[in-house]
């Protein structure tokens, strides 16, 4: 068993990002921008913008984090998104979802100029992930495949089992492993909640990508010897060994899986710090996209 180690890769990653920003704003240019919107206290929302803050600090980028109450109006958050994206000195914007059942994410995620999506969920970067055109990608799905291609995975012509169908994992990442590019070219199954037999699907799949959000869902008796598992769950619950009284664990029951897998990511440690990596790759892209135009 060989563990997809994420957050080595994510410090190797951000160490080489680093040495690029360096490099291009040694003669006083600026340093790339990531603005992020946080509506309301959610626990799990303030921890991964700091996270995200933290990381903006140790590449080099500058940073913003825009902080509004639960019961702001859509129309005021509109149009703060509005002036962001003529913000020439702003590359990247993320609006920290989910967000108060008041406010279309559709809308919201809409409103966010496609050149500065970073998190890669308007419409227009959909639509070209779709046709295999340069964009954006979505972060998590974009993070997954950096670890595929980082480790060496076989993947042509495997079968490859997702399970979940969110718009911002399952479908996405079902998509993009069908390409037809060297990591990719697998037979894609996507499954989710109301999926029959899903045991079946899960013992005939060579690949395995959990984003469902039950824990420990994927169990040792439901996978074959030698199966590579990509583990994108984060669930807490309650333990009597940690200080804080909770721990974090994945979809997958990882201690008993792990020792029929070739290849697992571990949870914390496995896809998360390369969801936060591949925000800082996109919004050097933009960056850079902007320099090229100028």
């Amino acid at each position: 068993m060989i563990l997809l180690d994420g957050k080595s890769l994510s410090k190797k990653i951000k160490l080489e990002l680093s040495n690029e920003v360096k490099k291009i704003t040694s003669s006083s240019t600026r340093k790339p921008h990531l603005a992020a919107i946080l509506v309301g206290e959610n626990p799990a929302s303030q921890t991964y913008v700091n996270a995200k803050e933290k990381a903006c600090t140790q590449v080099g980028f500058d940073s913003t984090i825009i902080k509004y109450d639960k019961n702001i109006s859509q129309e005021d958050l509109i149009d703060k998104i509005l002036q962001i994206n003529l913000d020439s000195n702003i590359d990247g914007l993320i609006v920290q979802l989910p967000l108060p059942h008041h406010i279309d994410e559709y809308l919201v995620v809409n409103s966010i100029s496609a050149e500065k999506d970073v998190d890669g969920f308007h419409p227009i970067n959909l639509g070209k992930m779709i046709l295999g055109v340069d964009c954006f990608l979505p972060a998590t799905p974009f993070g997954i495949l950096t670890l595929i291609e980082e480790y060496g995975i076989d993947t042509i012509g495997k079968n490859c089992l997702v399970i979940g169908r969110s718009n911002i994992v399952g479908r996405p990442i079902s998509i993009l492993m069908s390409r037809n590019v060297k990591f990719a070219n697998a037979t894609v199954t996507l499954a989710h909640s109301k999926t029959k037999n899903i045991e079946k699907l899960t013992m005939d799949a060579d690949i395995i990508i959990v984003a469902l959000g039950r824990e420990k869902f994927l169990k040792a008796n439901m996978v074959k010897d030698g199966v590579v598992v990509i583990d994108v769950g984060i669930n807490r619950i309650k333990s009597k060994n940690s200080k804080t009284g909770w721990r974090l664990v994945g979809d997958v029951d990882f201690d008993s899986v792990k020792d029929k897998a070739s290849f697992i990511t571990p949870v914390p440690g496995g896809v998360g710090p390369m969801t936060i990596v591949s925000l800082l790759k996109n919004t050097f892209l933009s960056y850079k996209n902007k320099k090229t135009k100028t």
